[in-house]
This record gives C-alpha cells, structure tokens and sequence, in this order.
C-alpha cells in the first residue's frame, strides 16, 4: 500500500501510557460485541436506501447520530513522531477523512470526523470499558474508533490475514461504523431492538456489519481514483481478512463446527462479496445490505 508521506490525521488519541477503568461494553467492530442492532422490521431501515439515491440519503441524514457523551480519562495526546505503526493509522485514518468528507459534500452534507484511540489492555470509552479481546471497534456515543495495535499481529499470525492493506481495511470498516452513525442508521436499528429476538436481532447485526464491508470498499474505489494508493497483492489481502474474520471461518477454527442462527457479522463469503460491492462501484447506494433478500 502506497501511504508514506501521505497526510497524517490529526484525530488520532494516544492512550498506550494511561490505565483503563470502566464498567460494561456495547459497541461495534470487526469480532466483539455490539450496540443494538434493531428489530425484524428490516424495511424501517432499508428505507434509508432502497429506491433512494446516496444524495438523498446524505443529504438528509448526515449529522444524526447518537449524543456524545464524556467519560473520565486522561488527556488524550499525539502518538510519537517516530511510532511507524501509529503513524501508518493516522494515514489511513486521514484518507478515510478526504474520501467521505468529498462524498457527503457532493451530496450536499457534512462529513464529521470520528476520532481514533489507541489503547494497550484497556480504556474507558462512553460506551463502557473496552477491551483488546474484543478486537477494533466503534463506540457511536462517543464516536471514537478504538484499536490495540497488537490486534494486527493476531490478524497476520494468528488469523492468518499479513499485509498493510489488510491492516488499512479494519480500520475502514470501522469508519463504516461512523458513517452509520452519521447517516442515522445505528439508531434507527437500535431502536427497534426491543421488539426483536436474538435470532432476529443477530441477523440485523450481520447485515449492520456487511454493509460496514461494503463502505469499507467504497473507501478504498475513491482512494485508489484519487490517489492511487494499491499496490499488487492489495485487493487480495482485503479479501483475505475479511474472509479470515467472517463468522463461519472463526467458529470453525475455535469449535471445529458452525452454528449459523449464531452469526452476527457474516460468513467469509459475504463479508468478501460485500466489500468488493462496495470496491467495484464505490457508491453508497450499492451498499444497500437491509434491503438485499440474500447476502
């Protein structure tokens, strides 16, 4: 991935040096738990896309979201210059920046920047504690993404998912997470969650998490239009971790069987067919994930 020298967010909290502290967890990301993910009235919230332009919807819904709220840590500082990771973090992060803040704006929005922590162990978060065993997530109270870097050593050695670009997609799907937020999704789906089961409430979850996948694509098509930032082998290591991370392929290698019903981010099959749904044509509205009858 071409990304050195390229512009540095300046949404970046430093974290690795502070304690954690806190109480329970609801939020979003790659593996871990979530916030609400709605009822089995899937068409309240696909009416956010089906048979509406992106425009509308961007138009419309950008700036909603849930209310931010504080939680008590210690002031957030810059990463070291010197820290290659952390810098390549805040790269990505700030081309995630350019990419939607030009997508809203040509749909007549604003595009807010979420923030990113980086944490060691854990950190308090306005969606509770959070921990580094739950993987990187997105808290929508605060909307802050937060990410141990050593998940991406579990991603290359133990997940079996190397690769910069690789490392570049989980941090964009969970930008995908900010851009339902923004877009009033999140909530609408958590809304409802009181009127579903857990079988319906997970299946909701999934098609929150694929449809995360496919804005994560719809990243890197402008990225790569704008400035060309792939190199070969790129798209395959996206497609890699996704499939690495869908939920038939983890359960497989923790439990040796799957249980379906179970699944709340998606087989490896769809994550990859969603991601690269959003690569081809990088346009929201093909991202539409609620109003899709298959996966």
């Amino acid at each position: 991935m071409k990304w050195e020298g390229n512009r540095e967010s300046d949404n970046v909290e430093d974290r690795r040096d502070d304690g954690g502290g806190g109480g329970g967890f609801l939020g979003g990301g790659l593996g871990g738990r979530h916030i609400g993910i709605g009822s089995i009235v899937i068409a309240l919230v696909a009416s956010y896309f089906f048979g509406i332009s992106p425009m509308t919807v961007l138009s419309l819904l950008s700036g909603g979201g849930a209310p931010v709220t504080q939680t008590q840590q210690a002031p957030a500082h810059a990463p070291p210059a010197d820290d290659r990771m952390a810098k390549f973090v805040s790269t990505v992060l700030a081309d995630t920046e350019d990419v939607w803040t030009d997508i809203f704006s040509k749909a007549g929005g604003t595009y807010t920047d979420p923030k990113l922590v980086l944490f060691r162990g854990a950190t308090p978060t306005a969606c509770g504690q959070g921990e580094s065993a739950m993987g990187p997530f997105y808290c929508p109270v605060d909307r802050k993404v937060y990410i141990d870097l050593d998940f991406y050593q579990t991603l290359k050695n133990q997940l079996g998912a190397p690769g910069e670009f690789a490392q570049a997609y989980v941090i964009a799907h969970e930008v995908g997470h900010h851009v339902q937020n923004l877009l009033g999704i999140s909530a609408k789906v958590e809304q409802m969650r009181s009127h579903a089961s857990q079988a319906q409430s997970n299946a909701l979850s999934v098609r929150l998490e694929l449809q995360a996948d496919c804005f994560a694509g719809v990243w890197v098509n402008h990225a790569q239009t704008s400035r060309q930032i792939l190199e070969n082998g790129d798209i395959e290591s996206a497609m890699n971790a996704a499939a690495k991370i869908g939920d038939d392929a983890l359960q497989k290698a923790a439990t040796g069987h799957v249980v379906p019903e179970t699944f709340t981010h998606g087989t490896s099959a769809q994550r990859t067919h969603w991601f690269n749904a959003g690569l081809q044509s990088g346009s929201v509205k093909d991202c539409d994930t609620f109003g899709a009858r298959s996966l």
